[in-house]
């Protein structure tokens, strides 16, 4: 639940979903952030879309996530996006590109990258469809790496290849049930899937892409300075509610979420979670999690939440 540019990264996805056609959302939820999660979502998007939330106890890959939500979802197309992956144009844009597409099965997001191997990549044939992938391979057929969006029209056609891969035990890379293995047996099945293209893709479970998206999100928001008054503020910037900022100066491309406060610092190209400190230090290109505190000389760092550094 990191706060960039206003909200958090789930909100920003959920906000670009209310501008499709999709009347539906089922959220795959687990770990100590659920109940958190739950409570944002019902709180702003209940209006928006039906909401429904599948947990899963285990965490054991994208594949047995995307499983878990096989007796709300199947006989449905689908669109999975996943919860750490942001882009700059958007789902309308790929439902639309879908549409553009040959009678599929389904469809996958992809981007040439110049490091494929970090990475699910498709092998497609000069048809256009899929013929194969591979999750994270030692060497990759191609550079088209899968960027984390997927829309899958023959939804029964996934959970039965699922299925089979929990049954069987057969895991991935990560040791883990992958949802790119699952594809890969549609493939085998006589399944066709298609691709369509992903411009600006921000992987935010990465902390310089994360930095990188704040910097996107915050230029296209009008800087909110909140109630700080005894501080220079460099737009853009965003500030939670309950900020408290002294003798400091804050940006550009600062997140500030709510109930943090600054002291005596210099702040930017920064995210800080709720209700971190910072306190007498020069921060650039930062992540500060929430209830970190932070006091001491600059550095560069990525702080995990409930952390406490003092240097």
């Amino acid at each position: 639940m990191v706060r960039i540019a206003g909200k958090p990264i789930l909100g920003h996805i959920l906000t670009q979903l209310v501008e499709t056609e999709i009347e539906e959302v089922v959220l795959v939820v687990g770990g100590p952030m659920k109940d958190q999660i739950r409570e944002y979502v019902m709180a702003h998007y209940t209006d928006e879309f039906d909401v429904s939330f599948v947990n899963q106890e285990n965490a054991q890959g994208l594949g047995h996530a995307v499983y878990q939500a096989r007796d709300v979802v199947e006989g449905d197309t689908a669109l999975i996006a996943l919860g750490d992956m942001l882009f700059n144009n958007g789902y309308g844009t790929f439902l639309e590109a879908h549409r553009d597409l040959p009678s599929v099965d389904g469809s996958i997001g992809v981007k040439e990258v110049e490091e494929p191997e970090h990475y699910g990549v498709v092998d497609v044939g000069e048809d256009g469809f899929i013929r194969g992938l591979v999750e994270k391979p030692d060497d990759p057929p191609s550079n088209q790496a899968i960027s984390g969006v997927y829309i899958v029209q023959d939804t029964p056609a996934l959970f039965d290849a699922l299925e089979y891969l929990i049954a069987n035990d057969i895991r991935g890379a990560g040791d883990e049930f992958q949802l790119t293995d699952a594809l890969q047996r549609m493939v085998e099945q006589g399944g066709t899937l298609g691709t369509f293209e992903v411009e600006d893709w921000y992987d935010c479970g990465r902390p310089q892409t994360l930095l990188e998206a704040n910097r996107v999100l915050l230029s296209n928001l009008d800087t909110n300075d909140g109630d700080v008054d005894q501080a220079v503020v460099i737009p853009p910037v965003d500030f939670g509610t309950d900020v408290d900022v002294v003798g400091s100066v804050v940006g550009p491309n600062v997140s500030v979420d709510d109930g943090a406060t600054i002291s005596n610092s210099i702040v930017r190209n920064a995210i800080i979670g709720r209700e971190a400190g910072v306190t007498d230090v020069n921060l650039c290109e930062s992540i500060i999690g929430d209830n970190a505190s932070i006091e001491g000389k600059p550095y560069s760092l990525n702080v995990g939440d409930n952390s406490v550094i003092d240097l």
